[in-house]
């Protein structure tokens, strides 16, 4: 017979909660970046296509973070005292059954891969690959017998997964054709997802050496760590730029306006803060808009460029 905590019955509430959209940016800024470069590129991306594989993103993102959340749930590495929102630890505050959280994490991959399955029909094996190898990286990142998340890799792994291969896959679905060009213009997006892991981390690095994981925080230590994360800091304010200009020619300008008006009191408190566990919430959330405001821009720059070529030719 289940106990008092384990309500089978999962909420609109709870699922939005697993599912974490505060944390979509980290899917949909590289999601929109690969729709926007193909039609810069030219690449025969249809729209219904490009829509259908910004939802797979979605969902493979929210089964990223509900298996995530359900691993460390039941491996007892989560706690009340380890300065979590209420809202983004459904499984501490309610009184949810964890298998039905692992349940709905799994139904968010498998629904993911359904619609990029669609969206892929018509082309070739190539996305359909990247694809898959999402799904097992989603499965490795917090589960199996050496996750992930427990190594010294999670940044870069993240960072190339999310920055890398959605809008190499996006590209791949265009025409089933390897663009690998699409990489070398993601290293913005890439630098800046993987600072999202380094936030997450660099805040629970005592909470993570007693769980036993390895992460690249644990191994430097707060001090080295925050070096590290500032200079990444300033190593993707300037990627940023530097993209943008090449990108965008003088619309690079408005990628500058931007930082300047809306990232500069974003960024300042990312420096400021500490990488400290009580600044946590205030850590997590500053990253989020720092990645939507350095995504947001390059994205901004490139329409820029298409809409002045569309113009004057």
């Amino acid at each position: 017979m289940k106990s008092k905590k384990s309500k089978t019955g999962l909420t609109r509430r709870q699922g939005l909660g697993l599912a974490a959209p505060q944390t979509w940016a980290a899917s949909v800024i590289p999601a929109v970046f690969a729709v926007v470069y193909c039609r810069w590129r030219g690449y025969p991306l249809e729209p219904y296509k490009a829509v259908l594989l910004m939802a797979a993103v979605i969902c493979m993102q929210s089964a990223v973070n509900t298996l995530n959340d359900y691993m460390d749930f039941v491996k007892g590495t989560d706690s009340i005292s380890d300065h979590l929102e209420q809202s983004d630890a459904i499984l501490i505050y309610s009184d949810l059954d964890p298998k039905t959280a692992r349940n709905f994490g799994l139904a968010c991959l498998l629904t993911g891969l359904i619609m990029g399955g669609i969206a892929c029909l018509g082309s070739s094996w190539l996305p359909i690959l990247i694809g898959f190898v999402g799904a097992v990286i989603i499965l490795l990142y917090s589960g199996g017998p050496l996750p992930v998340s427990y190594l010294p890799a999670g940044e870069a792994v993240s960072g190339f997964v999310m920055g890398g291969l959605i809008p190499l896959g996006i590209a791949a679905c265009s025409d089933g054709k390897p663009h690998v060009d699409i990489l070398l213009y993601s290293i913005p997006l890439m630098i800046g997802i993987g600072l999202i892991m380094m936030s997450n981390n660099g805040c629970d690095i005592e909470k993570d050496r007693r769980a036993g994981r390895h992460t690249l925080p644990t191994i430097l230590g707060r001090e080295k760590t925050l070096t590290l994360y500032k200079g990444f800091l300033v190593l993707w304010i300037m990627a940023t730029i530097l993209f943008s200009f090449s990108a965008g020619g003088i619309a690079g300008i408005a990628a500058v306006l931007i930082l300047i008006v809306f990232g500069r009191k974003i960024f300042t408190g990312l420096f400021r803060m500490g990488l400290k566990p009580e600044n946590r919430i205030f850590q997590m959330k500053g990253i989020a808009a720092a990645n939507l405001c350095c995504g947001g821009a390059y994205i901004i720059v490139i329409l820029i460029r298409m809409t002045v070529g569309a113009v004057y030719g």
